[in-house]
């Protein structure tokens, strides 16, 4: 999916391209001293230097939208959450800004996200048990302290140090290889369901406080977890939340190994004719069927002469 949000902010800058028509393509959109600039010459470089990756983002929204329909009004649901997420306006414009996006190109981005996803999760189903269980993790918060390392043998050492009646924050400090253990001492507050790796949160929300946990192994290295303290979470009702919870819980669900294939099926089905020649090969690459694996031929093994004539 990366693939595709990378290429997002270029198909946002020229989405108004498509619109020269033929009688425009004299039309002077810059004047210089030294010459003019028309809509058919700008749009002959952006051809040139963007055209393939934007013409595949404006096709690809285009196709998503017809079939797995995100209205502008998701869109702003989603952008007022995260203003109030992040404490108003003037945080999240500055968090937008440092990933190189506007708030328009954000909610490009953020639109072709949600396309995708609406495609990925169409045909997958989850059950009212897994919304009820989701729910009922999301009604409690953990707080928790973790020791991180590299390897389950320096795990298992810090665990006995604990047991043998050890400082945890110390020897989060001593041990941990996260930056912020030297400040911390690898606390890490409270947090609800969701928030963390699943295996971390596996084993946090099942540990009984002041307990240490076995090595607990992520894709970030080994963990010593204890719980220091649970509470119940302040959060709205199932109902409310029931649409959420599928969604995530879906997206859970979604094999990644296939994410690419889906979405070749998805533009295949869509029967692009490509009218303008320099554009011709823009889906080749991206509508290409896997190549398989050459068939390994049998080696036939050889006869060795005698060299050991006497």
């Amino acid at each position: 999916m990366k693939k595709w949000i990378a290429m997002v902010s270029l198909a946002a800058g020229v989405s108004g391209l498509a619109a020269c028509s033929d009688e425009e393509n004299g039309e002077v959109i810059v004047s210089t001293a030294a010459g003019d600039i028309t809509k058919e010459e700008f749009y002959q470089e952006m051809k040139n230097t963007v055209g393939e990756q934007a013409l595949q983002m404006m096709v690809l929204e285009n196709v998503l939208q017809e079939k797995y329909p995100v209205s502008e009004e998701d869109i702003d649901e989603e952008i007022n959450s995260m203003k109030e997420q992040y404490g108003g306006e003037e945080q999240f414009d500055a968090v937008v800004s440092q990933q190189g996006h506007t708030e328009e190109s954000f909610r490009e981005m953020l639109m072709l996200n949600k396309l995708q996803e609406n495609a990925l999760i169409a045909d997958i189903d989850v059950t009212d048990e897994e919304v009820q269980e989701a729910y009922d993790q999301m009604q409690k918060e953990v707080s928790a302290r973790h020791i991180l390392v590299e390897d389950e043998e320096t795990a298992l050492e810090v665990k006995q140090l604990l047991e043998d009646g050890g400082d945890f924050t110390e020897l989060a400090k001593e041990y941990s290889t996260e930056p912020a253990a030297q400040e911390t001492g690898g606390d890490l507050g409270f947090f609800t369901a969701g928030q963390m790796d699943p295996a971390f949160e596996e084993a946090a929300f099942t540990l009984e406080p002041n307990v240490i946990s076995d090595p607990v192994q992520t894709n970030f290295g080994y963990h010593i977890i204890e719980v220091t303290e649970t509470r119940e979470a302040d959060i709205e009702s199932l109902d409310e939340m029931r649409d959420g919870i599928e969604r995530d819980l879906k997206l859970e669900k979604v094999d990644q190994t296939q994410v690419t294939a889906i979405i070749q099926e998805i533009m295949r089905d869509a029967d692009i004719d490509i009218k303008d020649e320099e554009l011709s090969s823009a889906f080749d690459s991206l509508l290409a069927e896997p190549e398989e694996a050459p068939s390994e031929e049998p080696v036939e093994e050889g006869t060795e002469e005698d060299t050991d004539k006497e």
